[in-house]
């Protein structure tokens, strides 16, 4: 079974938790699906569950680069330079250097649902939205890689994995897929 799932924001990627935390649990998932690969409680968008072992490891394991596909809010606008840095690849994550990811301003800025609670907005601080394109997945990744061009994330979006997009999925819906969407 493949599930695609719109993990909204403050959810935990997991079915438990010890501290009282929204999960996985609260929205009503078939038995026996585990996620493939995780959005940390603070990001939100495409999450692929499976009961697949195998496909799991497919979609995790970094020798078989899926590419994910984010849309990121940050603070600030940032130069074509800046953005170079994250093309080139290299940016120093936890001791891990990342690989080179394809990134762009995205204009017009997309429609997304409003989050609930909304970002943090400061009238004298410009924000942009990014679509950024990694083949791998390391913890905040994403956020320390805007972080580490001095353009902190407000707001992180996973709207693809391999080839399987969000679409029109809102918050909290999930549905039924097939492996050949995502593979």
């Amino acid at each position: 079974m493949y599930i695609a799932f719109f993990k909204p924001y403050g959810i935990l990627s997991q079915f438990t938790s010890d501290n009282q935390e929204e999960t996985l649990s609260n929205f009503n998932l078939p038995k026996d699906v585990y996620p493939s690969g995780r959005l940390d409680k603070d990001s939100e968008g495409l999450l692929i569950l499976s009961d697949d072992g195998a496909f799991i490891d497919q979609l995790l394991n970094p020798k078989f680069d899926k590419e994910k596909i984010y849309w990121v809010q940050v603070e600030k606008i940032p130069t074509e330079e800046s953005l170079d840095v994250l093309r080139r690849g290299g940016v120093v994550i936890q001791d891990y250097k990342t690989k080179p990811a394809s990134v762009h301003i995205l204009d017009p800025r997309p429609v997304m649902p409003e989050r609930t609670p909304p970002i943090r907005s400061r009238l004298t601080v410009p924000t942009c939205w990014l679509e950024i394109k990694i083949s791998e997945g390391k913890n905040r990744q994403v956020r320390r890689m805007t972080a580490s061009i001095n353009h902190p994330t407000l707001r992180l979006i996973r709207i693809q994995v391999g080839k399987y997009k969000l679409g029109e999925l809102a918050p909290g819906q999930w549905v039924e897929i097939k492996k050949s969407d995502i593979l």
